[in-house]
Formats: structure tokens, C-alpha cells, sequence
């Protein structure tokens, strides 16, 4: 106990000490402000974050405290040496502070602490670091955190000033002092982690308060691609294999994979194919809810809501995950979020794949990837141009065409008023065109050209959600004049919900989204209710062109007479569902398995085996997805097809 009264020790204590308190603050103001949301069992929450706490600080310390471990004495007692020590505390503090405002900013805009989100925003640090700008007053947040931070530093001179007074151990007390620590760093790496003991189902936002955003951050860092056999239950192969083919086995379609979990199969879509040109449009966090004709009523969607009318419309249509990167992995790729990046991320790995663009190129289109921002974000250039797109984004546009732009990138009237070059270009030359589009307005910091919609730039999403309808309005009047119009498919889809955290891991009602097939002179206008996911839409829409191709996507045509089993696949980079549109099934790390009956109300929770049919047909989808991905069983072959008619003028 003497050595914990030592100059070193009481110095390292102090530092540490600052450090718990605001851990404990931070949860205890984002525990008070969701009280609804975490329930009434609170205990837990703060037992499980101090040991997250505690965690953090154990590594965090180890530097500190090997500096002291070598420090001589005759350099403690030094005038200068002490004035570091205190400059160090006042540093210290200020990035407590930052920290906590962090997080609550963080929490603030995701419902979660620090994850592979925040991980992702450090490594597009220009996009995030302008974005942060335009949407904070940061001078003045600094600016009140450094003032805060000297302030507390001042207040601490007492402690301060009997840490520098106390004795100085001898060596071999701060040998020890430095083994015990790591000793003690070495078994929280064992006993902590991502999810334990933090635990899995249950109330989410518990999970959530009782981490500690540091402490996830660097795990996340670390974890962000996890193995499925490694840490997902599986089944045995023929189980998988019986069960794929289930969910697959089309009508028109006949596998030839060798593999029992390769799922490539040739598509004998009926009638004579044809050429219409394709320009699809992700729109940057559009959720359903925003919508005037689902019941919103504050007129943010009138362009959106009458193309609802004019448009085959799914009205049970729900994203694959959370993120910008996962929306056009299933849109393009049509495969289920296998845990971890995307595979959009997956640099050296993210090319070569049967996708959207690379059957239509296939067939003689102009496969092209059109962003309003710079392509580097999100690793999407190097995606798409390494499966069968061409690339266009803001460092493709002449700077005189954009007349607004923020952070993320040009508003999307310019985005669109490049799409309508694209087209009339590819028309003058007599080719089909498949034009793939990524919006960015509807992003905070929610800001777009002034004059346009009755709410001023910059106030929140609700403008940007009127904005983004404002062009779309804008973009189909003039794309109505082209010659091209009439033989072009018009597809509009959200990339993912504008927010996802809710009590549980996977709240289902928080996937929905809107999907707009509009051709009037092609398609029929209706509504479809059946159960949809973005994984579904490649495959109708190549059955829409009557295009026979060889398949490797996990998803099917929802035009098809004969209806396969109803299911979306949901998930965030850990945690994978399927939902049959009454049940959801959840799988884990550590192999957990839950199931949520009556998911969209009641959501009733319980553990169930792997051998429960709902928990079956999950496991089957990512345990094949991931086991084709890492074998390679997605590549793009091509394959002889039939000629198609030419694109009408």
C-alpha cells in the first residue's frame, strides 16, 4: 500500500482518476438522456462499463507508466520537469473533454458509442474533417473545451502538488509496479472484448451505455472483418447446400456450380430481351417514414410521392445494413452483409465480381458509376472500375458545372444535370447505357443551393430530405424532354435508413426503404407489397430486360410467378439477421443465436438452436455467402448469350 502514496503512482492515479470520472459522466449523461430507450436496470450498465472503463485505462496507462519506470529521480525533482508533468495533465484533460463531447456528438447522429463507423470517418479524414466544420461551431467548441480543461487543471494543483512531493520509489517498486500492470493489461485481452461482457440481446442501448467508446474504438479497429466459421455458428455443408437451393431455385434456373454452397446458376429469363437504357439512383439515407404518401405529414416528398403513383412500387422494402458501403454492395453485388467491411472496403479484394454493371456490359452497355463526391471515400473507384464500371465523380466534373457543394460533395441537381450529359453522350453514339448514381445532399451537414425548397440550407434533414425530392422533381422534368425517355427504366432506392439504433441489435422497422421502378412507356404502375431487400433488385431487373445470364447473386427476381420463401437479410458489421416478415432471426459473434417473434411489434426474444427453421435459413444465407467470397466463387465468367434488340431511338 506504500507504493500507492509514491510521487509516480499518486501522479499516475490522479491522471487516471480524471479519466474514470469522465468515462462515468459521459455514461451517466447518455444514460439520463435515453432513459426511455435503456429501461429501468441500471446497475448493470455501470458495473459492466466501469470493468470497459477500467480496461481502457489499463492500456492506456502502460506508456505513462513505463516513462515513469525509467524517469531518474534527480529529473523528477526538476522545476522544468514538473511544469511537463502539469502541462501533460492539462493535455490530458483537454482530451477527456474532447472525448466526451465526441461521443455525445457521435451518439447524437449514430445511437451508438465509438464503432468501425467512427473507425471509417479517421481514415477519410478530409470528408470527415470538413463535414465536422460545416456542421459544428468547432472554434467555439474547442475553444471552451481548452478553457474547461486549463480551468480543471488549475483546480487539481493541490493533488498535483502532493503527487510531486510524495517519495520516490525504489527501481525494483516501479519494476514491479509497471509487471503488475501489464499482467493486469494481458488478462483484460482476454476477458473483454467487443460484445462480453457487455453481452448479446436484450435492450441494446444497455450494451451500448455500459461500453466505453475508447475501448470500442480501438476494438473496432481491430475486429473490422471477422471470419464466419471462426466466430458464427455454422451448419453442416448438405444442410446448407439442401436449404440454398430453396431459397434459390427459381424456376428459370439451373445451378452448375461443383462447390454444394456454390450458388452460380444459369437464368433462362422468358421473352425476347431488350435494351431499354438504366439510370439508377441510390439516394443518400432516404428512409420510407419520410415519405408524405406513408403518412408523413410535413409535404417533405410531393415529387417522391407522386412518382409513387406513376412507378412500380415496393412497399416492404428493406436496406441490407447501415451504411452508404453496404447499400451498393447489395445493389450491385447482391449478396447479404457478411460481418465486418463491406466488400466495397475490402481493398486488394473488392474486384472481379459478377456485378449489376459487369452483366450489363456483358451485352454491349456503358456500365458507369456516377458520385457527387470524390470516389476515394468509401474505396468506391476502385470497386466499381474493378467490376465492369467506368468512373464518374466530382474530380471528373468541370468545376464550372457545380454550383454548390459541401463536404461530401456537389449538390444533386449538378450530380444530375451530369447524369443527363452522360446520357445524351451515350445516345449520340447508339449505346445502351447503365447509368449508377450515389447521391450525397441528404447528409449532415444537410446543406444544398438556397432558393430551392421553403426550409434555409443547413437546418436539419428535414431539408435535405426536401431538397433531394426537389431535384429528383427536377431531374425526371428535364430528363422528359430527352429523346431517350421513353426507352429508359428509372430506378430510385435509398442506400440505407437515415437512422438505425433502436433497442435491440437489428430493429427491423428501422431497414425500411423506398424502391421506385418508373418507365411509363415500359413498366406498368403498381404497387407490390411482397417482402423485398436491395440484394433482390439486380436479378428483377435483369428479368425485367427478359436477359438470360449466369447468376451468382443471392437474390431473385420479385416479378417471377412462382414466389420463392419471403425473407430480407439485415445486418450490421457484427451482428446478421433474416427476417421472414413475422419473425427475425439474429446470429452473433461467439455464435449466439436469438430469434425475435412478432419483430415489428412485441418483438419477443428467446434462444433457440441452430436447428430452429428461422435460425436455419439465416445461417444458411451468410455461412454461403462468406464461404463463396473467401473461395472465390462470385468471379465474373462470361458466358454466350443470345443477341438483343438494339435500344430504341
Amino acid at each position: 500500500m506504500r507504493l500507492l502514496h509514491t510521487a509516480p503512482m499518486r501522479y499516475l492515479l490522479l491522471l487516471t482518476g480524471c479519466w474514470l470520472a469522465t468515462f462515468l459522466i459521459t455514461r451517466g449523461v447518455l444514460l439520463v438522456t435515453h432513459l426511455g430507450e435503456a429501461g429501468n436496470n441500471w446497475l448493470p450498465v455501470f458495473g459492466i462499463g466501469m470493468l470497459y472503463d477500467l480496461g481502457f485505462l489499463t492500456y492506456a496507462a502502460l506508456p505513462l507508466c513505463l516513462y515513469l519506470l525509467l524517469c531518474p529521480p534527480a529529473l523528477w525533482r526538476r522545476r522544468g520537469h514538473q511544469w511537463f508533468l502539469q502541462g501533460l495533465l492539462t493535455v490530458s484533460l483537454f482530451a477527456m473533454l474532447f472525448t466526451a463531447v465526441a461521443e455525445w456528438l457521435f451518439w447524437d447522429e449514430f445511437g451508438v458509442r465509438f464503432n468501425f463507423i467512427a473507425v471509417d470517418y479517421l481514415v477519410y479524414s478530409d470528408e470527415v474533417l470538413n463535414n465536422v466544420l460545416e456542421s459544428y461551431p468547432i472554434g467555439i467548441l474547442l475553444s471552451a473545451i481548452a478553457l474547461a480543461a486549463i480551468v480543471l487543471s488549475l483546480a487539481l494543483r493541490k493533488p498535483f502538488n502532493a503527487a510531486m512531493n510524495a517519495p520516490l520509489p525504489a527501481f525494483g517498486a516501479r519494476l514491479a509496479t509497471f509487471a503488475g500492470l501489464l499482467l493486469v493489461a494481458g488478462l483484460s485481452m482476454q476477458l473483454l472484448d467487443q460484445d462480453g461482457p457487455r453481452g448479446q440481446g436484450g435492450n441494446a442501448y444497455q450494451h451500448e451505455l455500459a461500453s466505453n467508446g475508447p475501448y470500442q474504438f480501438f476494438a473496432a479497429f481491430r475486429n473490422n472483418e471477422l471470419d464466419y466459421q471462426q466466430f458464427y455458428a455454422s451448419l453442416p455443408t448438405d444442410v446448407v447446400a439442401k436449404q440454398l437451393r430453396t431459397e434459390l431455385a427459381e424456376p428459370n434456373a439451373t445451378f452448375v456450380g461443383q462447390d454444394p454452397l456454390d450458388i452460380r446458376r444459369n437464368i433462362d429469363n422468358p421473352g425476347t430481351a431488350r435494351q431499354p437504357n438504366i439510370v439508377l439512383v441510390t439516394i443518400e439515407s432516404l428512409s420510407a417514414k419520410y415519405l408524405g404518401s406513408n403518412g408523413d405529414g410535413r409535404n417533405l416528398t410531393p415529387n417522391l410521392d407522386q412518382l409513387r403513383k406513376e412507378s412500380l412500387y415496393f412497399n416492404n422494402f428493406y436496406a441490407t445494413g447501415t451504411r452508404t458501403d453496404r447499400g451498393l454492395e447489395a445493389i450491385t453485388l447482391a449478396i447479404p452483409p457478411t460481418p465486418g467491411r463491406s466488400i466495397v472496403k475490402r481493398i486488394g479484394r473488392e474486384s472481379g465480381f459478377a456485378s449489376l454493371g459487369q452483366q450489363l456490359k456483358g451485352v454491349g452497355y456503358d456500365s458507369v458509376f456516377v458520385y457527387g463526391g470524390r470516389g476515394y471515400f468509401d474505396n468506391m473507384n476502385a470497386f466499381f472500375s474493378g467490376n465492369g464500371y467506368r468512373v464518374v465523380d466530382q474530380s471528373s466534373v468541370n468545376e464550372a458545372d457545380i454550383h454548390f457543394k459541401n463536404a461530401w460533395g456537389m449538390a444533386d441537381e449538378d450530380l444530375y444535370r451530369e447524369t443527363l450529359k452522360l446520357a445524351d453522350a451515350n445516345y449520340a453514339q447508339q449505346k445502351p447505357f447503365l447509368l449508377q448514381l450515389m447521391t450525397t445532399s441528404n447528409h449532415r451537414p444537410y446543406t444544398y443551393p438556397e432558393g430551392r425548397i421553403d426550409i434555409k440550407s443547413g437546418n436539419g434533414r428535414d431539408g435535405a430530405v426536401k431538397y433531394t425530392d426537389y431535384a429528383i422533381g427536377q431531374f425526371l422534368k428535364d430528363a422528359r424532354q430527352k429523346p431517350w425517355f421513353d426507352n429508359t427504366i428509372f430506378i430510385f432506392v435509398a442506400d440505407h435508413t437515415a437512422g438505425s439504433a433502436g433497442k435491440e441489435d437489428l430493429p427491423i422497422t428501422n431497414y425500411q426503404i423506398p424502391l421506385f421502378i418508373y418507365a411509363p412507356k415500359l413498366i406498368e404502375a403498381r404497387e407490390d407489397s411482397q417482402l423485398a431487400s436491395q440484394i433482390d433488385l439486380a436479378p428483377t431487373l435483369l428479368g425485367l430486360l427478359n436477359l438470360d445470364y449466369q447468376s451468382t447473386f443471392f437474390g431473385r427476381n420479385l416479378l417471377q410467378e412462382n414466389p420463392l420463401p419471403p425473407r430480407v437479410v439485415v445486418g450490421n458489421y457484427q451482428h446478421l439477421g433474416l427476417f421472414d416478415g413475422k419473425d427475425l432471426a439474429i446470429l452473433s459473434p461467439r455464435q449466439g443465436l436469438r430469434r425475435h417473434d412478432e419483430a415489428l411489434t412485441t418483438s419477443i426474444e428467446s434462444r433457440v438452436p441452430a436447428t430452429d427453421p428461422l435460425i436455419e435459413r439465416a445461417i444458411t444465407y451468410y455461412q454461403a455467402a462468406s464461404h463463396d467470397y473467401k473461395q472465390q466463387l462470385l468471379g465474373w465468367k462470361p458466358v454466350q448469350v443470345a443477341p438483343v434488340q438494339t435500344a430504341a431511338k
